[in-house]
C-alpha cells in the first residue's frame, strides 16, 4: 500500500488521506475519549490523493527572488514526497542543483549532539544547501531562523524573511528580521508577531515588497547624491568668493532659491521614482553597507569639480569672455551686474542637468531611461526651468539679478548640458582604480562590529538584571506588608478569641510556603531587597504606638482590650516553627 499507492502519489504532489471505518456492538456506547480503543481495527475503505495546486503567479515570483539574489526555502509538515514534488513544481528545486531535502527528525540529528544540544558548527554545514524541510514542527522553523542569523560562514550576516499563518509560527515571526503573516489565513498571534501583512496572502506580494523597499533606498541615495553635490558646490563658491573678492558671487535670496530646488523640488522629483523589474536584476544591499557607495562618492565628488572649475572660470575671467562690466569689487549699493547674473543663472543650469544624472547612482549610463514615464519629475524641471527664466529676466534688484541676451543663455544652457557629457565621462572611469575612495563606503570593519554586538549584549544583560533586582524587590516590599497585615490579624484573634483557639492552630500564610524547597537561610540576608524608605516604614510599623487618649468611658474596654494586641503586633514576636516567609520577614 505504501510503495505502490502512498509514495507513487506523494511524488506528483499529492496529500493522501486514508478514508477506513469500524462497525461497534450495539450494546454500550464506547468511550469516544479514548482515541487508542476507538482508532483500532479499522477497515480500510480506499487511499485519495488530494492536490494543493499551485498558483501560476508563484513560479515566476520564485524565479524573481532567486534572481534578485534571495534565496527560497520551503518549511512544511507534509511528507517529504510531496513537499520535494510541490518545491519542483514551484521552481525551488531544480535539475542538476546540489541541495538538500531533510524530514524533521534527521534535521535534528545532524544538528544536534550527543547530549541532544543544537551545534552551529554542525547547522552551518546543512542550511546554505538545505531547500526544504519536510515534516518539521514550529520549533525546527525557529531553529533555521535562528541558525541562519546566528552563522557567520559568510563575510556578513543573512537577512531572515519568514512567512507564517498559525499560530505555532509566532516564534520563528518574531525572530526573522522580517514576518510575513497572512492576512486572511492569518491567526492574530501570527499578524501580531510579524512585521509585514500580506493581505491577499499571494507570494508575489514579497516581491513587490522586495521591489518598493529596493526603490526607498535607491530614492534616499538619488536625493543624497543631488544634495551633497550642491552643498558642497555653493558651499565652497560663497566662502572662496566671500574670501577673495570680498563678496559672495552668490546673494543671499538667489541662495535661497538654490536651497528650494536641492531640498524641496529635487526631493518630489527623485523621490517619487516608481519601482521597476530592474531593480530585481542585483544582489540586495548588505546590513551594513553605508547609504553613501563608492560609486556615489565618485559622481558627487566628479561634478563637484566640474562645477566648480565652470563657476571660478566664470568668476574670474567671466567678464573678459562675455565682454562685460566685472561684478567683482563693486560698491555696496550698485546695481546687479550682468557677470554675476550669468554666474548664478549657469549654477542654476548645472543643477538642472545634473538632476537627471543623479536618477543613477549604479553607473548606469542611459540617465534619461523612464525618464517620461515619471510626470512629477519632468513637470517639476521644467517648471524650476520656467521660474529661472522669470527671476533672471524681471528679478531685478530683490534677487540681484540683470536680464541676460539670448547669446548669454544659450552659454548657460550650453554649459549645463556639459554635466550630461560629463556624467558619462565619470562612468567610464572604474571605481576600484580612484585609490582615494578605496576606504570611501566602507562600512565598519568585522572586529569593530563584534565589539559593537558585545556591548549590545552586555548592556541586554545588565537591562535584564535590573529588571529582574526591581522585580524582587517589588516582590518582597509587597510579601512584607503582607507579613505586617497578617501579624495585626492575628493580634487580634488572640485578643478576642483567646480562650477560644490555641495559636499553634491557627493558618497562616505561612503554611501554604512549608514544603523544604522554598526554605531561605537566615544567615544570607547581606542583599538589600527594599529601598531606604521601606526599611524606615517597617522599623516604625515595629515600634509599640504610644496609646491614644480614651474619647469616653464607654470605649475605654476596647481601648484596654486594643492597644496591648497592638504591641504584642508590632513590638513583639512570638516563637514559630521555621518557615521561610518567617525567615524572609525577620531577616527584613
Amino acid at each position: 500500500m505504501v510503495k505502490k499507492v502512498i509514495e507513487p502519489m506523494a511524488c506528483e504532489g499529492l496529500r493522501t488521506i486514508c478514508l477506513a471505518f469500524r462497525d461497534f456492538a450495539a450494546g454500550p456506547e464506547p468511550n469516544w475519549e479514548n482515541e487508542n480503543e476507538i482508532v483500532d481495527e479499522l477497515t480500510c475503505i480506499a487511499v485519495v490523493g488530494i492536490e494543493d495546486p499551485v498558483r501560476p503567479e508563484v513560479p515566476e515570483a520564485i524565479r524573481k527572488c532567486q534572481q534578485a539574489g534571495i534565496t527560497v526555502r520551503m518549511v512544511t509538515g507534509d511528507n517529504i514526497n510531496t513537499a520535494r514534488a510541490i518545491a519542483t513544481k514551484c521552481g525551488i528545486l531544480q535539475p542538476g542543483d546540489d541541495f538538500l531535502c531533510l524530514e524533521g527528525k534527521e534535521f535534528n540529528r545532524r544538528i544536534r549532539n550527543e547530549k541532544g544540544e543544537i551545534e552551529q558548527e554542525r547547522l552551518d554545514k546543512i542550511w546554505p544547501k538545505l531547500r526544504v524541510l519536510a515534516r518539521s514542527s514550529p520549533t525546527d522553523k525557529h531553529t533555521l531562523v535562528k541558525g541562519i542569523i546566528d552563522s557567520s560562514i559568510g563575510e556578513q550576516r543573512q537577512v531572515v524573511a519568514v512567512t507564517g499563518d498559525g499560530t505555532n509560527d509566532g516564534p520563528a515571526l518574531k525572530k526573522a528580521d522580517v514576518g510575513f503573516a497572512m492576512g486572511i489565513a492569518g491567526t492574530d498571534v501570527a499578524k501580531e508577531a510579524s512585521d509585514i501583512i500580506l493581505t491577499d496572502d499571494n507570494f508575489s506580494s514579497i516581491v513587490k515588497a522586495v521591489m518598493w523597499g529596493r526603490n526607498v533606498y535607491d530614492s534616499i541615495s538619488k536625493f543624497l547624491q543631488f544634495q551633497l553635490t550642491v552643498n558642497v558646490v555653493a558651499v565652497v563658491v560663497a566662502f572662496t568668493g566671500a574670501c577673495i573678492t570680498q563678496d559672495s558671487p552668490l546673494k543671499a535670496v538667489q541662495m535661497l532659491w538654490v536651497n528650494l530646488i536641492m531640498d524641496t523640488f529635487a526631493s518630489l522629483a527623485l523621490a517619487t521614482e516608481a519601482p521597476t523589474e530592474a531593480l530585481l536584476l542585483r544582489k540586495p544591499y548588505g546590513r551594513n553597507k553605508p547609504l553613501i557607495s563608492r560609486t556615489m562618492m565618485k559622481n558627487i565628488l566628479g561634478h563637484a569639480v566640474y562645477q566648480l572649475t565652470v563657476i571660478f572660470a566664470l568668476l574670474f575671467a567671466g567678464e573678459v569672455f562675455f565682454d562685460i562690466d566685472s561684478g567683482r569689487n563693486a560698491p555696496l549699493h550698485s546695481p546687479p551686474s550682468e557677470h554675476y547674473t550669468i554666474i548664478f543663472n549657469t549654477f542654476v543650469m548645472m543643477q538642472l542637468f545634473n538632476e537627471l544624472n543623479a536618477r543613477k547612482i549604479h553607473g548606469e549610463r542611459n540617465v534619461f531611461e523612464g525618464v517620461f514615464g515619471n510626470p512629477i519629475f519632468c513637470s517639476i524641471v521644467l517648471g524650476t526651468f520656467a521660474i529661472q527664466i522669470v527671476i533672471v529676466q524681471f528679478g531685478g534688484k530683490p534677487f540681484s539679478c540683470s536680464p541676460l541676451n539670448a547669446q548669454q543663455w544659450l552659454w548657460c544652457l550650453f554649459v549645463g548640458v556639459g554635466e550630461l557629457v560629463w556624467g558619462q565621462l565619470i562612468a567610464t572611469i572604474p571605481t576600484s582604480h580612484l585609490p582615494c575612495l578605496k576606504e570611501a563606503g566602507h562600512g565598519p570593519g568585522a572586529q569593530e562590529m563584534l565589539d559593537e554586538e558585545l556591548a549590545e549584549d552586555e548592556e541586554e544583560i545588565d537591562h535584564a538584571e535590573r529588571e529582574l533586582r526591581r522585580g524582587q524587590i517589588l516582590w518582597f516590599r509587597g510579601l512584607n506588608r503582607i507579613q505586617t497585615q497578617m501579624r495585626v490579624v492575628r493580634a487580634f484573634r488572640s485578643s478576642l478569641y483567646e480562650g477560644l483557639e490555641k495559636p499553634d492552630s491557627r493558618t497562616s500564610i505561612h503554611d501554604f510556603m512549608s514544603p523544604p524547597e522554598f526554605l531561605l537561610n537566615d544567615h544570607t540576608h547581606n542583599i538589600p531587597l527594599i529601598d531606604d524608605t521601606d526599611v524606615e516604614e517597617s522599623e516604625g510599623a515595629r515600634r509599640p504606638p504610644s496609646p491614644p487618649p480614651p474619647s469616653n468611658k464607654n470605649n475605654n474596654a476596647s481601648h484596654r482590650g486594643l492597644h496591648p494586641a497592638l504591641a504584642s503586633a508590632a513590638g513583639t514576636t512570638t516563637p514559630a516553627p521555621a518557615r521561610p516567609l518567617h525567615s524572609m520577614e525577620t531577616s527584613l
